[in-house]
């Protein structure tokens, strides 16, 4: 597919994403990286680089490496250098920070993911794949506060030698769109096989998004590089501003200048911290104090043995064996949590049909999760609760109306029993044909004129005739039942 242009250009874009690695300890250290501790409480000698001290590498963030490497088909180097990338800041106590330059610890790899039209579209979702350089394994420097001082900054080093695994992609990105998309799926590969929170509030998982823009068949732009995204919807804006700004750059007559910049979501736009350094200015060399970390083969095919089943695994196992499509796939397998929920949801006894499931998952449920900003694990509805719900739809004992009214106070925690919600709702359906048929009798006998207009051949006076008799029956009638009869009686 050609990329989309904007206002004649392509937009090119290229990611580093640091997720920091889910261990109890730093990657040199053993002091803590648990986060909200009060400021430089966990900081040791080793984080601050104090004389005397050696760091030591931490096994669990090299297995987190692989674990991630295996995961998206990449290369594992049996053999791997650690460096010093040395440069000023007033947060990085060292005047270093230890990171892989010549020789990463993950080489290669790739993530793919569907971008397009929405479940209902009738429209097909294309395929995108984002090649991976690389992924390595480094520490992270402090953190400078600048709102709770007036007129200094202070600096806490809690998070000096908290273990990252920094992602690097190819420019294979044409648009804020793709991006996203390419950011929430490696967001849910790292959380999936549980090498990092993912929490973006906290910076577990923070982006840096490298735009440019050029004429079609034109070398690559000078690109800009957006610092620390920690949120998917400012990543959008982020990027769609900055690609605004430096086409009307160049259509200015001005040229790009290589630098970092900031997002300001109060303003909606971009501004630039500095220039952008290269390689050669931080003066890479190895890290005297720190062997080559080597990996054995065993090591990693013991790890891929302990791989979970991926999320793009699972989704096609979803299409094949559940008749799903890839979109309502894709949706079910969005976290580790949704899957085991929709599971549990399909597997109640009597089953439940996976499309009718996935639907009341992505809409109810979805709907309700996001208005109160909470994870489906702390869903008040149960999967039980859930397919039981759908079960009592099924076998015509209530709508699909009154369903919603028994979700919304199963959700409140009105009551935990489904039947006692339906009776003490008077929510139960119209079942009795007798009764019906005398409804519909009715019905017939007082609309004389949409009697005469359905059998003219105009539909529209049938649905009006089924909507006076599902108010004739208070909304108790059975949609379908009520279709059936009537459709009968006037034949």
């Amino acid at each position: 597919m050609t990329a989309k242009l904007v206002q004649g250009y392509e937009v090119v874009i290229g990611f580093e994403t640091h997720a920091q690695l889910s261990t109890q300890s730093k990657i040199f250290s053993r002091a803590p990286t648990a986060f909200g501790a009060e400021p430089n409480t966990q900081a040791c000698a080793v984080d601050l680089a104090l004389p005397g001290t050696l760091p030591v590498m931490n096994r669990g963030a090299v297995e987190r490496a692989i674990r991630f490497g295996l995961a998206i088909g990449s290369h594992i180097a049996p053999r791997s250098i650690f460096a010093r990338k040395n440069y000023f800041y007033p947060d990085l106590p060292k005047g270093y920070q230890i990171s892989q330059f010549e020789i990463p610890v993950v080489q290669g790899g790739e993530i793919s993911f569907y971008l397009g039209p929405s479940t209902g579209s009738g429209q097909a979702q294309e395929k995108k794949t984002v090649r991976l350089v690389r992924a390595h394994l480094e520490e992270d420097a402090g953190k400078s506060l600048h709102e709770d001082f007036i007129g200094q900054s202070g600096i806490d080093l809690n998070r000096s030698g908290t273990p990252l695994l920094e992602i690097v992609t190819e420019p294979d990105m044409r648009s804020s769109e793709e991006a996203v998309a390419y950011a929430r799926e490696l967001h849910k590969i790292v959380t999936w096989i549980g090498i990092c929170d993912g929490n973006m509030q906290e910076g577990s998982f923070r982006c840096d998004a490298n735009v440019s823009v050029r004429k079609p068949g034109q070398p690559l732009g000078t690109r800009r590089e957006i610092k620390n995204l920690n949120s998917f919807k400012f990543m959008q804006q982020a990027i769609d501003y900055e690609v605004r700004w430096q086409i009307e750059q160049i259509e200015d007559g001005h040229a790009i200048q290589q630098a970092t910049v900031l997002f300001d979501p109060e303003t909606g736009e971009t501004r630039a911290m500095r220039t952008k350094e290269d390689a050669a200015d931080y003066r890479y060399f190895p890290d005297p104090d720190l062997p080559p970390l080597v990996i054995a083969s065993e090591w990693i095919e013991r790890v891929r043995s302990e791989l979970p089943e991926l999320p793009r695994a699972a989704a096609e196992r979803f299409v094949r064996d559940f008749g799903l499509s890839e979109y309502d796939a894709s949706m079910m397998t969005q976290s580790k949590s949704t899957m085991i929920y929709f599971q549990e949801v399909i597997h109640q006894n009597p089953p439940v049909q996976p499309k009718i499931a996935a639907n009341w998952i992505m809409g109810e449920v979805s709907r309700r999760l996001n208005a109160q900003d909470i994870v489906i694990e702390q869903s008040p509805v149960s999967p039980a609760q859930l397919a039981t719900l759908i079960g009592r739809i099924a076998s015509g004992i209530i709508s699909n109306n009154a369903a919603r009214q028994v979700f919304d106070a199963l959700w409140n925690g009105e009551d935990h029993d489904i039947d006692t919600l339906i009776e003490a709702k008077g929510l139960k359906q119209m079942n009795d044909s007798g009764a019906l048929e005398k409804i519909i009798d009715e019905v017939i006998a007082a609309n004389a004129d949409n009697v005469a207009q359905f059998r003219a051949g105009k539909d529209k006076a049938f649905n009006a005739l089924v909507g006076q008799i599902m108010k004739a029956s208070k909304g108790k009638a059975n949609p379908q039942q009520v279709n059936d009869l009537l459709r009968s009686k006037l034949a």
